[in-house]
């Protein structure tokens, strides 16, 4: 067996960061899909798991370690909600317990004169949970609403990374993501409209396929500010990564910045339209 410069024997190479992160997308692209074609129970407790990561990240992030009572307050009182979530409770009462959530969380804030940056990821945690859940619901409406946002999220983030690399040009955001192009962005918004409209035209549709170009465009458009969002927030705290939670992939937060905004611009528009409890039938038909 060959020695290695150290003196040692030489190890099999590893796979690469482009290998891990094939591999890890992958994984979590079959998990995902998973829990939204069962629905119930293990997709709430899904979008559960997935708040209580993003707000460990979100704290460790913008507080680093150890955690103070601050702290844990917030993570314990989006666990309560999250608890609420997972156990079916009324969508109004949940969005009710996390805005009360938020008002003890900040209010403790002001009192103990702390920062407000931990008691901001309760709500932007929260939201985005409550948001996957109440748009998947219980019936096929729910499903196809989620195939329609995975596939206009998905489809964006590979768009803009292989159109921003091919054109390049002029930088859409230097300060805050300064790989990021104009030419990306609106190839990745064209490419979200088209993944969208793919997945709209095999469902049972309750709107017209224009209706949902349009819905594409600006879910994609917003799930690029989320990625732009979260691109501030670790450059305001000198991170790259939110977390190593994911081999390749950085955090939880990395992975979902996109979807966590789409997610609640989708949902406040079929809220708007069909109500709370069942925003997907906004745009597609029960079943």
């Amino acid at each position: 067996m060959a020695a290695s410069q150290s003196g040692g024997p030489a190890q099999p190479p590893g796979p690469s960061n482009l290998q891990l992160r094939v591999i890890s997308g992958v994984v979590l692209a079959v998990v995902v899909l998973s829990v939204t074609w069962i629905g119930g129970v293990a997709f709430r407790l899904f979008a559960a798991i997935m708040a209580l990561a993003i707000i460990y990240e979100w704290l460790t992030i913008t507080a680093g370690r150890p955690w103070t009572r601050q702290h844990w307050v917030v993570a314990g009182l989006l666990g309560v909600v999250m608890l609420m979530l997972a156990a079916d409770v009324a969508p109004a009462l949940v969005l009710a317990g996390l805005l009360a959530a938020a008002v003890l969380a900040f209010g403790e804030a002001s009192f103990g004169r702390r920062g407000y940056w931990p008691p901001s990821g309760l709500l932007y945690a929260g939201l985005g949970a409550i948001a996957l859940a109440m748009l998947r619901g219980g019936d096929t409406a729910g499903l196809w609403a989620l195939l329609f946002l995975f596939a206009t999220v998905w489809v964006t983030d590979i768009a803009a990374y292989f159109v921003g690399r091919a054109i390049g040009g002029a930088k859409l955001a230097p300060r805050i993501s300064p790989g990021k192009t104009w030419s990306g962005a609106i190839g990745g918004a064209i490419g979200g409209a088209i993944g969208g409209l793919v997945v709209a035209i095999f469902a049972d549709r309750a709107v017209g396929l224009p209706v949902f170009v349009f819905m594409a465009l600006v879910l994609s458009v917003v799930s690029q500010c989320g990625d732009l969002f979260e691109s501030h927030l670790k450059r305001q705290f000198s991170v790259k990564d939110s977390s190593n939670l994911i081999p390749g992939h950085g955090g939880v937060m990395d992975r979902v910045d996109s979807l966590v905004a789409a997610a609640v611009a989708f949902y406040v528009m079929g809220a708007v339209l069909a109500g709370p409890g069942s925003p997907a039938h906004a745009f597609f038909a029960a079943g």
